[in-house]
């Protein structure tokens, strides 16, 4: 039999797979993973070639690297310098490639490509009045962030451990308003439930150097009322559960957090 021709490695297909390596976790890139094997049909590409270089990836990734990761060794010159463009202009690439990753599935701009079932792709409406008054090209910003964070997170809330997607929020650490070069970095993003979220958004909750929930005086005042209390203070002095890759939170923007946003 024949051997298959080798489908070359475009950058709008890097960009792709680059995409899906901040959305699954590291355990997952196998070429049985129906969500790898989705993907890569639709790129017109095999399961195993995507798989792989997902794990190429791996072989950059500092964080799997301080665990002892190693990913795989076949990473071309090509792969690193779209790994370093990606993560030094995210704001850019982002978007990119969750348009092209939007585009191999629908072309319809009224959805969003949705990885948060992990067992297959959804095409969803875009979630929360935000996304919906935002412009096309921002919302697959923001929807590269959403499905960025929470999976990093293991789609829990990083304080609470609820995980039901709909009640989690990519919370922004650093305003995204004030700080448009951070808005679509992992990094700047926490996976918390709506109430921890608009805490969090109000400086009425923070966290401590060691990753540990502090509370506010200002929301210590509205004490005694137990079901306010019951979704606080059990959390307070615990450290949040820490993502699996690339999201962990960056200890500069969490001290602006404390310094300057947190009402202590």
């Amino acid at each position: 039999m024949a051997k298959a021709t080798a489908v070359k490695w475009t950058r709008e297909h890097i960009l792709i797979a680059l995409n899906i390596y901040y959305k699954l976790p590291y355990g997952q890139f196998t070429n049985r993973n129906p969500i790898i094997i989705e993907v890569a049909n639709k790129m017109g590409r095999s399961a195993n070639s995507l798989a792989m270089k997902l794990c190429n990836f791996a072989s950059f990734d500092p964080v799997h690297k301080a665990r002892g990761v190693k990913g795989l060794e076949g990473a071309s010159k090509q792969d690193r310098e779209m790994w370093n463009q990606f993560h030094a202009n995210t704001l850019v690439l982002g978007e990119q490639s969750e348009q092209l990753l939007h585009d191999i599935f629908t072309k319809d701009e009224s959805k969003e490509v949705d990885f948060l079932s992990r067992d297959k792709i959804h095409l969803v409406p875009p979630s929360g009045p935000t996304e919906i008054q935002a412009t096309i090209k921002t919302r697959r910003g923001q929807q590269f962030f959403r499905q960025a964070v929470l999976n990093a997170y293991d789609i829990r809330c990083c304080i609470s451990g609820i995980n039901v997607p709909r009640l989690l929020i990519a919370s922004h650490i650093k305003p995204w308003g004030k700080f448009p070069a951070e808005r679509l970095n992992p990094r700047n993003g926490l996976c918390l439930s709506t109430l921890h979220d608009a805490a969090f958004d109000d400086g009425l909750i923070t966290l401590d150097n060691s990753l540990k929930v502090l509370l506010s005086k200002n929301l210590r005042k509205f004490f005694p009322q137990p079901v306010l209390e019951q979704n606080f203070v059990p959390f307070e002095g615990k450290p949040i559960r820490l993502p699996d890759k690339l999201a962990m939170p960056d200890s500069d923007f969490l001290r602006y957090h404390r310094e300057v946003l947190f009402q202590s």
